[in-house]
């Protein structure tokens, strides 16, 4: 295939409520769009990640914004591109900046499914049809109020809740969201805010069953994480800390967890995405993809993603109405009973809302070569 046109597309979506995390609050989102064109004049839709500033990594919408203009679209517009799996080996000599790769490799790997005419699911290799997906609840003011998010996540059938955690935010919330549910499947994640001098702490998490701890220590560190694995029953989840498939070689080489969260901005696109999965199927290791308060263009990649059949856990692809008061693509994302319907149409599967796109677009900019 060739790109003759890249187009980006700086949008800010409110979203429906704050959203509370060890890392902050936040109550809307600003992201990227990428579109790449062919010479047909066909579409491809993918999405950044990164958030305004730094909080999750490095990265930032202005150094996507920059990293795209400058160094990623010149080496993809108007060149030969065999298939999409080619595009990650022509970012290789550019480090990290993962979730500016992610978001043009996803474009591209949503148009080159469009040209075959076949979702993007099956383009990756997936074989689902129906996925399960859980919710995600952000810290809350009081502890009635995250157990009315619990029981309206259940009412609409949520597979799993994951709870944010942070210090003094943990065991003793824990505690009253398991004696009011003693059997739902739980997570907590901590989003990197502990240490582990704060081992005796997660220690407590033992008896309450969770179906894992999702990144507790710190978001560059798989050796202390090894350590607390070695210490605790309950199965470790790392996020922040895989940002490759040799990062997940290691982590699970040295014990650090049992479980990976997969994140395709993280990573640097789908094709790191798909190799993390094939390493964690050859050790029986379960993945689950995580979400990064995606439009429904983010979401539809996420879905496709999830389709592979070691995603054995429900992901944080929630419905677009529990994160938005509208969403950029038609029909939007919806969930019935805690199982998403994987979209049979070309690509991603949703059709791009131009009109939504355009109401939430602060600027934009064409790239061509001509």
């Amino acid at each position: 295939m060739k790109i003759t046109e890249v187009r980006l597309r700086h949008l800010n979506m409110d979203l429906v409520a704050p959203f509370t995390t060890s890392f902050g609050t936040f109550v809307d989102k600003e992201f990227i769009l990428v579109e790449v064109k062919n010479g047909e004049g066909l579409s491809g839709w993918a999405e950044s990640v990164a958030f305004s500033a730094p909080w999750y990594n490095e990265e930032t919408i202005k150094t996507n914004w920059t990293m795209l203009e400058d160094f990623l679209i010149p080496l993809v517009l108007d060149k030969e591109i065999e298939h999409p799996r080619d595009v990650s080996d022509m970012f290789s000599h550019i480090r990290k900046n993962n979730m500016a790769k992610s978001a043009i490799e996803g474009a591209i790997w949503d148009l080159y499914a469009k040209e075959k005419n076949i979702p993007l699911s099956m383009a990756l290799g997936g074989e689902l049809e129906k996925i399960d997906v859980g919710i995600s609840i952000g810290i809350q003011k009081t502890v009635p109020e995250l157990l009315a998010k619990i029981e309206a996540g259940l009412k609409d059938g949520y597979k799993r809740i994951k709870m944010k955690i942070q210090p003094g935010w943990d065991v003793d919330v824990i505690r009253e969201v398991r004696n009011r549910y003693p059997d739902i499947p739980i997570m907590a994640d901590a989003n990197s805010a502990y240490r582990l001098k704060d081992i005796e702490l997660l220690k407590q998490l033992d008896q309450f069953d969770l179906m894992m701890i999702e990144q507790p220590l710190s978001s560059d560190d798989i050796v202390d994480h090894a350590t607390l694995q070695a210490e605790i029953k309950t199965p470790i989840c790392l996020d922040e800390s895989v940002h490759s498939v040799e990062d997940a070689r290691k982590a699970l080489e040295l014990g650090s967890c049992k479980i990976i969260n997969i994140k395709i901005g993280r990573v640097g696109g789908l094709t790191e995405a798909m190799k993390i999965h094939e390493l964690c199927k050859e050790r029986n290791v379960p993945v689950w993809c995580g979400g990064m308060l995606e439009s429904g263009v983010g979401r539809a990649h996420n879905i496709a993603l999830t389709t592979l059949d070691n995603f054995t856990m429900p992901g944080d692809t929630a419905a677009s109405a529990n994160y938005w008061h509208q969403d950029i693509i038609q029909p939007e994302v919806t969930v019935n009973d805690g199982v998403i319907t994987v979209p049979k149409a070309a690509g991603i599967g949703y059709e791009v809302d131009y009109a939504a796109v355009d109401e939430f677009t602060s600027y934009s900019k064409r790239y061509t070569n001509k």
